[in-house]
């Protein structure tokens, strides 16, 4: 038995009376009655622990915990468990990791009591800010529907984020730190960063925003320093791709339909049409994210940093709204002169959050004209309305490689003379070096075509936002395809998966098999892929063929060779086709043998979609067998509806069927493993209609 509390948004008043909005801070004097073979944890220490009779004469254990600090209903918590801990301290502030005995005593949660204490001493340090709680426990719940929670003092995790298990060759400290949570790539969560986003939201306990519609500032802000941290735990990462590929390019993908809410809303609004809820979404986490990256680039961190501590200073143990931030920023701009803005700070931010979406710049190079409209979905008839937003855009810059002075364009067109390009076709312009603006840009025919021929002669360029950027424009009707394939025709020379991953995610669909319908772009998109494909697909075979260990220390590796080589064997590539039988032959002849986490799920996929029903049996007892992971379970159960073989498939979806072989609430995942495998189509369909 367990009991762990969620109090955030609107819980609270739930488990006591309160006036549970986020301004009304209070001291809580909190005391539990529970059973004696159980402890109690709070955000306080417990300073007694006595017992008590009830009315039948069982015994109780009465735990007291010591008075709070000033802090909002929604972060009090409250934990009933009989895990084991780990401990060590840093300052004088006591650590805790608790959970399941077998789990501590394996020593799975051994990294996270290693990494908590330096974090905290590094945001202290940066923030000049001392923590205030005499102890901090973190808790790993093995059913947890939030991430973390961040209750001031007892922060809650889901297990697999504060957990890994030292036998696993992957999570080597750097991947670890370096994988945000990332749902899509299934890998183990980023330990690093997920402790950083929850252990500055502890500093954020301190100033909380006044009400739910500044949510962003708690949020965002968290999720910048999320990837601070990690710079300073691991100094190689390139953080600017890091982030702008989980955070920044996720969000430009969601924050351009009509009916996207603004970063922050008014009060009433959000009364009257948002459920709380909805307001903990991705334009509250990686838009905010986004917009404080963009103002940190533009203000410089240093300037940025002085003015978050001089805020957290003036609002400790009380609230802030949005306006009070941009307010202590204005303060630190005014006091030095070499950071120049064209506008108040209010001004330029109040742009980016109180409007909804975000612009696209176009250029034209020959004039030297810089316009600005709100990037909408062309092809959709209701947005064409005349939208007038306007945003203060601050834009990074370089011509034929080197970096300019920062242009800022505050109207919705100006023109910048520096720009304008000559006749040369060796004369090109590049928008958005630095990945921090929150914006896409849309070049003219012109320099898109200089641009295609210096990434032919130069692929080292910065290229990751130009090659996003005309496939959204593409995608919402601004140019047409093929002026976005002249920019991949270097492809062949690349050899960065980041950059990779996000062609891939452009050309090659979610759902691989239905592509195979459309028979008249399938071959021709196998014919111009696996041609660019090959060098790179071959440089990454050769080190899971002869030394995968020596990938342990690049992240792109951990993240994005799954889709290429997926992509490769979709395409039929023999090398990969075969390259997976080998290794699952490999893991058939010795079970005890681990195919490398990498492309584990490619292998297992092709390995039983090129063998036979003795592959897939294979596959079925391993499912079974007592030892596997929920993580080897749901890579089989994908695998196993790859078989090639229509009799294998109906067998499949008729265990699926079975009490005694699953869960019930494996039946439907079977169904749908099967349904987006071209051959399964037709079968889960047939199944579905015969047993409903």
């Amino acid at each position: 038995m367990l009991i762990a509390s969620q109090l955030e948004p609107t819980y609270a008043r739930r488990v006591y009376p309160c006036f549970d909005a986020p301004a009304m801070k209070a001291t809580f004097n909190i005391r539990i009655v529970h059973d004696p073979s159980y402890v109690a944890l709070s955000n306080m220490p417990a300073i007694d622990v006595s017992e008590m009779k009830d009315e039948n004469g069982s015994l109780w254990t009465v735990t007291t915990f010591n008075t709070s600090l000033k802090m909002s209903t929604y972060l009090t918590a409250f934990v009933i468990c009989d895990f084991d801990y780990v401990t060590r301290t840093e300052r004088g502030n006591e650590i805790r990791i608790w959970a399941r005995k077998e789990a501590v005593k394996n020593g799975y949660v051994d990294y996270a009591l290693n990494i908590t204490g330096p974090i905290f001493s590094f945001l202290e340090d940066l923030l000049n800010v001392s923590y205030p709680l005499p102890k901090t426990d973190l808790v790993a719940l093995p059913d947890f529907g939030a991430g973390g929670m961040e209750n001031w003092g007892l922060m809650t995790f889901q297990e697999s984020s504060l957990m890994y298990l030292p036998s696993d060759k992957l999570t080597s400290r750097k991947a670890m730190i370096a994988i945000i949570v990332s749902h899509e790539l299934g890998h183990q969560a980023c330990e690093m960063l997920r402790h950083f986003f929850f252990l500055f939201k502890w500093f954020g306990n301190l100033v909380t925003m006044n009400w739910w519609n500044d949510l962003w500032l708690n949020e965002g802000l968290a999720s910048y320093f999320e990837y601070l941290g990690a710079t300073f735990i691991e100094p190689k990462l390139s953080l600017d791709k890091i982030f702008y590929d989980h955070v920044v390019q996720p969000v430009l993908r969601e924050d351009n339909e009509i009916g996207v809410r603004s970063l922050s809303e008014s009060e009433d609004k959000i009364k009257g049409s948002f459920s709380l809820m909805s307001l903990f979404d991705s334009i509250t986490y990686n838009k905010g994210a986004s917009i404080t990256w963009m103002l940190s680039g533009f203000l410089t961190e240093k300037l940025f940093i002085r003015a978050l501590t001089s805020y957290l200073k003036e609002f400790s143990f009380s609230n802030a709204n949005q306006d009070d931030l941009w307010t202590h920023i204005q303060m630190v701009v005014d006091a030095q002169d070499e950071v120049q803005l064209p506008a108040s700070v209010k001004q330029i931010m109040d742009s980016w959050t109180c409007q909804n979406g975000f612009p696209v710049l176009t250029l034209n190079l020959t004039t030297g004209t810089i316009s600005q409209e709100q990037f909408l979905n062309k092809k959709n008839e209701n947005s064409t309305d005349s939208y007038n937003n306007t945003w203060i855009i601050p834009i990074s810059w370089m011509r034929n490689g080197s970096s300019q002075p920062l242009m800022w364009l505050d109207k919705s067109s100006k023109v910048f003379p520096e720009i304008q390009v000559s006749e040369s076709e060796y004369d090109w312009i590049l928008l958005n070096v630095n990945l921090s603006g929150y914006y896409r840009v849309n070049y003219d025919k012109l320099n898109l075509k200089r641009l295609a021929r210096v990434l032919e002669s130069d692929p080292k360029v910065s290229r990751f936002q130009l090659i996003d950027d005309v496939f959204a424009l593409t995608q919402f009707g601004y140019i047409q395809i093929e002026t976005a394939l002249e920019l991949t025709k270097y492809l062949a020379r690349e050899d960065e998966l980041f950059i990779w991953n996000v062609v891939l995610l452009n050309l090659v669909p979610e759902n691989l098999e239905g592509t195979l319908k459309n028979y008249e772009v399938y071959p021709l998109l196998k014919k111009y892929l696996l041609k660019r494909m090959l060098p790179i697909y071959h440089y990454y075979a050769g080190f899971i063929r002869q030394n995968v260990d020596a990938l342990e220390d690049d992240y792109f590796a951990q993240v994005y060779l799954e889709k290429l080589f997926a992509t490769a064997c979709w395409m039929g590539l023999q090398d990969c086709l075969k390259l997976s039988s080998e290794l699952y032959a490999k893991w058939m002849d010795n079970p005890e043998y681990k195919i490398p986490f990498l492309i584990r799920r490619t292998v297992c996929c092709y390995g039983i979609a090129v063998g036979s029903d003795k592959e897939w049996n294979f596959a079925w007892e391993m499912y079974n067998h007592t030892n596997s992971t929920k993580e080897d379970k749901d890579i089989l159960l994908s695998a196993m509806s790859c078989a090639k073989e229509s009799w294998l498939l109906y067998r499949y979806l008729q265990y699926g069927l079975s009490d005694t072989l699953f869960s019930s609430n494996c039946t439907s995942i079977i169904i749908l493993y099967v349904v987006t495998k071209d051959i399964g189509h037709r079968i889960a369909w047939e199944f579905v209609t015969e047993n409903w």
